[in-house]
Order: C-alpha cells, then sequence, then structure tokens
C-alpha cells in the first residue's frame, strides 16, 4: 500500500499546530479507516480487524482479533437430527459463539500463555492494497469523523476552562439579531438579548465579549458570549486594574442597564489601597478605557459597606443624602432623606438612579425630601433586564 508521506505529515502538522488535534489522534483515525476499508472488503461476519500504520516508513499491517471466552459467556449454536437449531433456554443470556471474534480459553492459551478471560488474541492477516469504491469512501467518512472528534476533545479542553475570561474575534455572520464571530478554532454566539442596545456590526469587524459557558452541539463547539453581563464590567475592570486581577481590591456587586448606565459597589482588602481610586484610574484613564469599550456607558464607581445604611447612602450618588432609615430589616426596606434640589438627581432620569443604586444594595428605597411625602423607585420593563452580580450586605 503506498502513501504520500511527505503530504500525510503535512498534514498531521498543520492539524496539531493550526486545529489543535493531536498527529497520534490523526493517525489513530488513519487506522481505524483503513481497518474499516479492510473489513468491508475483504472481512468476514463478526470479525474484528485493526490497523497499525507507520507515518515514518508508510507501512500498514492488519490484524484480526479475537476475545478469550469459556462456555459461561458463550453458547454453541447446535441442531437436531433434522439439523433444526435447537432453541436455547429462555433465562440463558449468553451470547452465540462466534469463530471469527472468539477463541475459547483452552485454544488460547496454546498460543498465549496465561490468556485470561476476556483477554485478546491477535492474529496477522494478509496486506491488502486494493480497496474497492464503497470500502475508500467508507474509510474517508471514518477519517473525517475521528479528526472532527478529535478537534472538539481539543476546542473543549482548550475554552472549557476559560468561561469567565473576556475573548476576541471577528464578526463571521448575522442571522436573526445573532451574531456569529469566528474565534479561532471555534464559533462565537452572541445572542441579541446579550448585544450592547444600540450597536451594530458588521462581518468582519472585531469584536470582544464575555464567554458565559461553552456548549457543545450537534454542529460543533459554540461559545455562548454576552456583551450586557455585568460581568463583563468585572472582567474588562481586572484588565485593566492590577489591584482588582491580584484580589487587592475586590468588585462585590454591579447593578447595570447595558448601553445607558451602571454602578459598580468596590472593596478594598488592603487598608493602604482605595478601591476607587483604583478603578478610576489617574485621571480617569482606566474607567474611560472601559467605557469606551461599552460605547460610553457611564459608569458609578462606590465604596462597597456592610452597613446597608451606608451602603445605600453611597450608592445613590452623586445625590446627596442626609439620612437613611430603615423601615424593614427583613425587607431590606430604607427610606433615602434628601435635600429638595437633591431629589430628582437621587431619582434619576426615568428612576434610573434610585432602580440602579436599589439593585446594588439588594434593597427597597424609597426616597423622600424634607418638604416632601417619600416616593417608591418607578418599575420600567428595563428593570427586570438587568441582573446585578450577586452579593450579600448585612445591616447593622
Amino acid at each position: 500500500m503506498l502513501f504520500d508521506l511527505k503530504t500525510i505529515n503535512a498534514v498531521l502538522t498543520e492539524l496539531e499546530e493550526t486545529r489543535g488535534v493531536p498527529r497520534e489522534k490523526v493517525i489513530e483515525a488513519i487506522e481505524s479507516a483503513l481497518a474499516t476499508a479492510y473489513r468491508k472488503e475483504y472481512g468476514k461476519k463478526g470479525q474484528i480487524v485493526r490497523a497499525k500504520f507507520s507515518a515514518v516508513s508508510g507501512a500498514v499491517e492488519f490484524f484480526q482479533v479475537k476475545e478469550v471466552v469459556d462456555d459461561t459467556k458463550v453458547i454453541v449454536r447446535s441442531e437436531n437430527e433434522d439439523g433444526e437449531e435447537i432453541e436455547r433456554a429462555a433465562d440463558d443470556d449468553r451470547i452465540f459463539y462466534n469463530s471469527e471474534h472468539h477463541i475459547f480459553i483452552e485454544d488460547a492459551r496454546k498460543i498465549k500463555k496465561g490468556a485470561q478471560l476476556e483477554d485478546e488474541i491477535i492474529f496477522p492477516l494478509e496486506t491488502k492494497s486494493d480497496f474497492g469504491r464503497i470500502a475508500a469512501q467508507t474509510a474517508k467518512q471514518v477519517v473525517i469523523q475521528k479528526i472532527r472528534e478529535a478537534e472538539k476533545v481539543s476546542v473543549l479542553s482548550e475554552y472549557g476552562t476559560r468561561a469567565g475570561e473576556i475573548v476576541s474575534g471577528t464578526v463571521q455572520r448575522i442571522e436573526r439579531g445573532a451574531i456569529f464571530i469566528d474565534i479561532g478554532r471555534a464559533t462565537g454566539i452572541l445572542p441579541y438579548e446579550e448585544q450592547i442596545p444600540g450597536e451594530r456590526y458588521r462581518q468582519g469587524e472585531r469584536v470582544r465579549a464575555y464567554l458565559m459557558r461553552v456548549e457543545d452541539t450537534p454542529r460543533g463547539v459554540h461559545l455562548r458570549l454576552s456583551r450586557a453581563a455585568p460581568k463583563f464590567i468585572e472582567a474588562l475592570f481586572k484588565q485593566e486594574t492590577p489591584e482588582v486581577a491580584s484580589g487587592a481590591v475586590e468588585i462585590k456587586a454591579i447593578a447595570r442597564e447595558p448601553g445607558s448606565r451602571a454602578k459598580i459597589a468596590v472593596a478594598s482588602n488592603d487598608p493602604h489601597i482605595d478601591p476607587v481610586g483604583s478603578l478610576v484610574g489617574g485621571r480617569g484613564v482606566r474607567v474611560s478605557t472601559v467605557m469606551s469599550e461599552l460605547g460610553g456607558e457611564k459608569i458609578d464607581i462606590i465604596q462597597w459597606f456592610e452597613n446597608l445604611k451606608k451602603f445605600v447612602t453611597e450608592a445613590l450618588s452623586p445625590a446627596k443624602v442626609l439620612s437613611v432609615e430603615v423601615l424593614d430589616e427583613a425587607a431590606r426596606h430604607v427610606k433615602a432623606i434628601v435635600a429638595d434640589d437633591q431629589q430628582s438627581l437621587a431619582i434619576g432620569r426615568g428612576g434610573q438612579n434610585v432602580r440602579l443604586a436599589a439593585r446594588l444594595t439588594n434593597a427597597k428605597i424609597d426616597i423622600a425630601s424634607l418638604n416632601k411625602p417619600a416616593e417608591p423607585p418607578p418599575a420600567t420593563a428595563e428593570t427586570e433586564k438587568a441582573e446585578p452580580v450577586p452579593t450579600e450586605t448585612k445591616t447593622e
């Protein structure tokens, strides 16, 4: 059997370097394909055929494999005087003996000393090089399938550990609002609901997104992406802020309305580090970089407090809060008192400021001024869409 070894080795190298498929897996696929073609063209019913291929010499060897059995594993077909097969007992779950598939242990030990049940005994087969069209086509399909399986395993092992990171790729196509992104050896899917409202993408455009999870589908491995998730902001700040990446500064909670505004609560694990200043950066360069990636989305960075009153006071910034009264500690229901000229700022346009503050603190916040009654935050459809990063806060 003649092989173009130069071409085969070039393909092996390319698959390993560009698609992450190990050489051994491709050789296994070739061997499996050759064995399938041999069995289809020259094999007998029940015969187990294996092949061994050398990528160095191009030599191919074929073997027949038989499993070692005894009377507890198999039953020999028998006939009566009329030549009719004798039926076995209904409770007999043994399989029928096949001389091409099985070898009794007594015979196996004549070939291989110390052979045990379920061992495999190997017999060399005559080398063949002339395979029919159907056998060759079957072999081709086996190779393709095996390589796809190996590639899938490789992609899963690479990206399966990267969930929670930022990945980048180019827009491949757009279907029904979903954006398919080419990320090297895998395809990323950015669903419509995970996109930042107002952003538009073109084919070939570079896109960065948060990798939520890796999905193994019949069509291949797909990476589920998001640009609207609160975790995307956290991942961006990890890239821009060494203090966050090292754990010296911790992002405790995020409330976000993608494309419009976000609030982030941060705390420092080092008394010498200012958590808010770390994320803002010198002259605001760090927060500006993140805002630019998000299409100009405004970001408020506040200090996190375990004390609910202090936390709510910070969360309602830029409005100045005079005091916070806890109405129901169990339900985390509070009333924030502000000056008359601060009430509209505390509530925000369309109630956005108080809405984000409530979600950031996981509390129900009523806004009241010195001379006006308390106003609960207005509810909108947008409130239900965004999800804050989970956090635990306790009221002292």
